[in-house]
């Protein structure tokens, strides 16, 4: 990878992209949650920074989200800040690669994220909960896959499958829809030489 995708440098546009996105990711969570969608919906600005920042931008608002959340909402929630972490670095590579250029990049970047999210998740899913979710339709494939003899990591697998690719594609194509709309001027602030900082 080159120093360019992992260096982590602040300008204006970023630092008032990550207090937006950190605030997308609350607020989508709290939707989904209240309106007991089958989605999360946790993840539209860890995606958003991470397309328009890069993957540390990303894994930095993910990370604070599942924090602030957990502190206010649901204690647990503090841990999947690995899984938001790891949804960040995913996005923001495959987007540097030039996958969120076209929808069909954006389709292939969501089944990537989703899985990389299975992978995260479904370990703690089994430490913390048992391995289920707390996702009605998820939760309800793990008691069939139970219910036949699976193993526990494979029927938490399926729980977290059923949740985590639908949500991601969702999510991603989201963002992708969102970026094609931005104006080119504005999405130029997130790559000008206009830094505040720099920590490379």
């Amino acid at each position: 990878m080159s120093k360019k995708l992992w260096s982590l440098k602040f300008n204006t546009a970023t630092l008032v992209l990550i207090p937006a996105a950190i605030g997308i990711n609350y607020l989508g969570k709290l939707f989904a949650s209240l309106l007991k969608l089958p989605l999360w919906l946790d993840a539209i600005g860890t995606c958003l920074a991470a397309v328009l920042g890069g993957p540390i931008i990303g894994a930095v608002c993910g990370a604070v989200n599942n924090i602030i959340y957990g502190l206010t909402l649901d204690p647990i929630s503090t841990v999947y800040a690995l899984t938001n972490i790891g949804i960040g670095i995913v996005v923001g590579i495959l987007a540097y690669k030039g996958f969120m250029k076209n929808l069909k990049g954006a389709i292939l970047t969501g089944i990537i994220v989703g899985i990389v999210a299975v992978i995260i998740s479904t370990p703690l899913n089994i430490y913390y909960w048992g391995g289920t979710t707390g996702n009605v339709w998820g939760d309800a494939l793990y008691a069939w896959a139970v219910s036949q003899n699976m193993p526990m990591w494979l029927a938490s697998g399926l729980d977290e499958l059923v949740v985590d690719v639908p949500d991601k594609l969702a999510v991603v194509i989201l963002v992708f829809i969102i970026q094609k709309s931005l104006p080119k001027n504005l999405l130029n602030l997130f790559h000008n030489n206009e830094e505040v900082e720099s920590l490379d």
